[in-house]
């Protein structure tokens, strides 16, 4: 591929710092799915696009190293939400652009990553279905990480929130995509897999 073709570096996000809640409290990034954990998937999508790999855990460390460059926690022990994960690798991140992604979401594929990195700008550019956004689904310039500090000291804990106030680029995808689709339930999870 000609260099001119090639996405711009960027550092990858992939958020597996969560409670687990609607898993019973199982790590969720490390659940087998189609007999293997749900973060190889992702890291098999991503590990073409860069050499500053970031993974965000709380737990679990050990098992999470192999799939990432790096691995970043929340400053706060309570799992104050996936903001607190985008907070941590984009303080963390090596390059402009921060690619995030769940560690849940295994069947995203690489042209709708190619979409977001396209989309490479001084604004974050962020999937949108109709009226929803789906923030966990984004480009982030790594400038933005003092304007996130700002934020978050002022208590804000929602990516929605905090990206709307940025006036994103969307990346419009059908409601039904069903790469968008988060395996974050056991139901979710069996029903997904092969027949």
């Amino acid at each position: 591929m000609p260099a001119s073709n090639a996405p711009p570096p960027c550092s990858v996000l992939l958020l597996a710092g969560g409670r687990g809640q609607r898993m019973g409290g199982r790590d969720k990034g490390l659940l087998e799915w189609r007999g293997r954990p749900l973060i190889a998937w992702l890291h098999e999508l991503v590990r073409p696009l860069s050499d500053d790999l970031i993974i965000s855990c709380n737990r679990n460390a050990e098992r999470y190293a192999p799939y990432a460059d790096r691995l970043v926690s929340d400053q706060d022990s309570d799992f104050q939400g996936p903001l607190a994960g985008i907070r941590a690798g984009l303080a963390a991140a090596r390059h402009s652009q921060l690619l995030v992604l769940p560690c849940d979401a295994p069947l995203v594929d690489r042209p709708l990553l190619d979409a977001l990195l396209e989309r490479a700008g001084s604004k974050p550019a962020v999937v949108r279905q109709g009226q929803y956004w789906q923030p966990l689904f984004c480009l982030l310039p790594t400038a933005l990480r003092d304007d996130l500090e700002r934020a978050w000291q002022a208590g804000q804990r929602s990516p929605q929130r905090w990206l709307d106030s940025l006036a994103p680029t969307p990346l419009d995808c059908p409601l039904d995509d069903a790469r968008l689709a988060n395996l974050n339930t056991p139901e979710l999870l069996a029903a997904a897999r092969p027949d």
